[in-house]
This record gives structure tokens, C-alpha cells and sequence, in this order.
């Protein structure tokens, strides 16, 4: 059981690079610019402070942030509606690619083989009829919504 797991941590490690001392140097980064970042903010306030009053170093870096959440809720919620838009794009292309799939034919063809092609004739009309309704009641509920 421990080969399977090493083998695929090994499988793991070679598509992503990921490894534990690339978790640790990545942490320790992080780390190190939010304390600096810390640090900027401490002297860009003393510096304000000086400059105006301290209240006023105050609300204009609070405005500041403020001003940065904003646009990155702006951005993100952007972001989500083009990911729906994407993904439901996506799969509406999908929908009609599964009969063009090349494993699905061949299957087809070696169960039409094996049943035969007098007892297949039958059953493929009523898959044409059933898939021909079955798009047509979904056309029907989708022209409803829009």
C-alpha cells in the first residue's frame, strides 16, 4: 500500500512541483510580505500623521482600503458571472459531442455486430424517435425560462 501512495505522490509531485520545501519557502514569503506590508503601512501613516492630523492619516488609508475592497468585490463578482458564462457555454457545446465521440461509435458498431442488423433496425428507430422528443421537451422547458 505505501508503494501505491509513493507512487502517487511521485505522479503529484511531477505535474505540479509541489513538495514540502516548496510549501514551507512559499509560507515563509508569505509571511515575510505581510510583515513588511505591516511595516509600509506603520510609516505611510506616521508619515501622514505628521504631514495632516492623525485622524485624517487615518480615514484616508482606511478610505484607501476601502476603495481597494471595493473594486476587487467589483472584479470577483466580474469574474464568477464570466465563469457561469463560460462553463454553461461549455456545456451546451457538450451536449451534441457525445455522439461524435469516437469510442461511442466504435461501441455502437461492435453492438450492432454482435446483435445483428435486423434486430438492431428496430431498436436504433426508436433511439432516433426517443432522442428527437427528448430534445424537443428540452427545447420546450428552455424556451419557457428565456
Amino acid at each position: 500500500m505505501g508503494n501505491w501512495r509513493r507512487y502517487l505522490e511521485l505522479q503529484l509531485q511531477a505535474k505540479s512541483g509541489m513538495s514540502s520545501a516548496l510549501v514551507i519557502g512559499g509560507l515563509l514569503g508569505l509571511l515575510s510580505a505581510a510583515i513588511t506590508f505591516v511595516f509600509l503601512l506603520i510609516a505611510a501613516f506616521v508619515w501622514l500623521a505628521k504631514r495632516y492630523d492623525p485622524l485624517i492619516a487615518g480615514l484616508g488609508l482606511g478610505a484607501f482600503f476601502l476603495l481597494i475592497t471595493i473594486v476587487a468585490l467589483a472584479y470577483s463578482l466580474w469574474l464568477h458571472r464570466r465563469t457561469i458564462q463560460q462553463a454553461e457555454a461549455a456545456l451546451a457545446a457538450r451536449r451534441t459531442a457525445p455522439w461524435l465521440d469516437p469510442k461511442l461509435l466504435g461501441g455502437a458498431f461492435q453492438l450492432s455486430r454482435a446483435i445483428g442488423l435486423r434486430k438492431m433496425l428496430p431498436l436504433l428507430a426508436i433511439g432516433v424517435l426517443a432522442a428527437g422528443a427528448a430534445s424537443q421537451w428540452v427545447g420546450r422547458d428552455r424556451a419557457d425560462f428565456q
